[in-house]
């Protein structure tokens, strides 16, 4: 298998070698092959130097995660300061859902280390600050951002395998096969509601329906 342009790009001097280039090659592989194949050895096979070459910039493999997730979570952007604050909240929100679709090694990324990282907790501050300035306490305000964190990874990470396995025809075909095999008799809503729970696997309107439910619940604590 051949280098993919960024490596062949970095095949030059190792005095060229930079923190940026590591991580945007890393972050590459990432994609390419997934964080669990994920290796500094690739990296630096990549890039054309020796692995201890990347330690100069990264410690270890756990630094150079923490790089990427910083690098992905710097391209959000800031929380829109003209609007009511639930509108701030669903920006935040749909936005970094978004940054996962499109780059779904993210979603790993937030789940393995989710609160390192300087641009992670940018990101939180504006979502914090978003809910102190509508007169949420610090409990309700830290619990709040806690499951709407938790509500968009766990949401989008699913999304991200159920569209892997529709691209795989042989699990696409297990799950039917093993959907239409429950008995009607044992499970009467969910042979009921397949074609229901099917549509509502992913998406724009799913993800909305789930977060507009919570933010009807935390409409009803706003401070009076």
């Amino acid at each position: 298998m051949g280098h993919t342009w960024l490596g062949l790009m970095a095949r030059t001097p190792r005095n060229t070698l930079s923190a940026d280039l590591i991580v945007r090659t890393a972050l590459e592989l990432m994609e390419a092959k997934g964080t669990d194949a994920f290796s500094l050895r690739g990296v630096a096979g990549e890039l054309g130097v020796g692995p201890m070459a990347l330690y100069t910039y990264f410690r270890n493999k756990d630094d150079l995660y923490d790089a990427v997730r910083d690098h992905l979570m710097g391209l959000l952007p800031a929380v829109p300061s003209d609007a009511p604050w639930p509108d701030q909240v669903r920006a935040v929100c749909r936005s970094l859902r978004l940054l996962m679709l499109q780059h779904p090694c993210l979603a790993q990324l937030l789940a393995g280390r989710p609160l390192s990282g300087h641009e992670t907790a940018r990101v939180a501050e504006g979502l914090l600050g978003v809910l102190r300035a509508a007169g949420f306490d610090a409990e309700t305000a830290a619990r709040t951002h806690t499951t709407l964190f938790t509500y968009v990874l766990g949401s989008t990470s699913w999304e991200i395998q159920m569209a892997a396995e529709r691209r795989d025809p042989e699990a696409w075909r297990r799950l039917r096969t093993s959907m239409e095999s429950l008995s009607a008799r044992d499970f009467p809503s969910v042979v009921e509601l397949a074609p229901e729970l099917a549509r509502t696997t992913g998406g724009d309107e799913q993800f909305d329906y789930g977060l507009d439910l919570l933010l009807a619940g935390l409409q009803l604590r706003t401070p009076s």
